[in-house]
């Protein structure tokens, strides 16, 4: 494998897209290898690095499944709407949020 061309920042050549840039299209790398590097100098740092992918090799998103729709709606349930944690299990309607939330002064007494 050769070396990666580097380009400065907002100095890369048309063709070539960060992977925000691909989602942003509709697209994915869809196995390619990054095709060049983008650098942004910093001061006292070493330099931001984007990867860039070619544009006309990249393939379509794929669409959702059923069963990642499904799976996308679980991992939702379980995060509290108070604390903002994924607490585990899937939090019951009844409560509205995690057993912590709802019982606070037990949380206190252990």
């Amino acid at each position: 494998m050769g070396t990666l061309p580097v380009y400065r920042w907002r100095l890369a050549p048309d063709g070539y897209a960060t992977y925000r840039q691909l989602r942003a299209l509709g697209l994915r790398p869809g196995g390619q290898d990054v095709a060049a590097q983008l650098e942004r100098p910093r001061r006292r740092r070493g330099p931001l690095v984007a990867y860039l992918y070619r544009i006309d090799r990249a393939k379509p998103v794929r669409p959702m499944t059923p069963g990642r729709w499904a799976a996308l709606a679980n991992a939702a349930r379980r995060v509290c709407p108070e604390c903002r944690r994924d607490v585990g299990y899937v939090i019951p309607p009844s409560l509205g949020m995690c057993g912590s939330c709802a019982a606070p002064e037990d949380q206190c007494a252990a």
